[in-house]
């Protein structure tokens, strides 16, 4: 199985407020210089569609996820006082999952749990 396949990716979904959606650019930048730091990132890129931003985000196991959510919480601070996290999905191995449910039981994700794919 693949490395890509045994990490854990993060699927933040935000609304953002009207007219702020340029301050949310601003922390998105914030966001970039924290997580390149990342030794455990293996991705992370953010999109937008209208008042929507999505970032794509991927982490070598859930140690990797939750240094990621220390290091970057301040952003997230921020980026919910002018954003509303409406969805947020988690992707693994059911082992690595397991290792989250606790710790980020507050932001109510949606698990899935990894269970077949090409492995290169």
């Amino acid at each position: 199985m693949s490395q890509l396949s045994q990490a854990v990716s993060i699927n933040p979904y935000f609304k953002v407020q009207p007219g702020k959606l340029d301050a949310f650019k601003e922390t998105m930048k914030e966001f970039v210089a924290r997580t390149s730091t990342e030794d455990t990132c293996l991705y992370y890129d953010f999109s937008v569609c209208g008042d929507q931003v999505f970032c794509r985000e991927a982490y070598i196991g859930a140690a990797g996820v939750l240094r990621h959510l220390e290091n970057v919480g301040s952003c997230i601070e921020e980026a919910l006082t002018f954003s509303e996290l409406y969805r947020i999905e988690i992707h693994g191995p059911a082992a690595e999952l397991d290792q989250l449910r606790g710790p980020l039981a507050d932001l109510n994700p949606e698990f899935y749990e990894h269970v077949t794919g090409v492995a290169k």
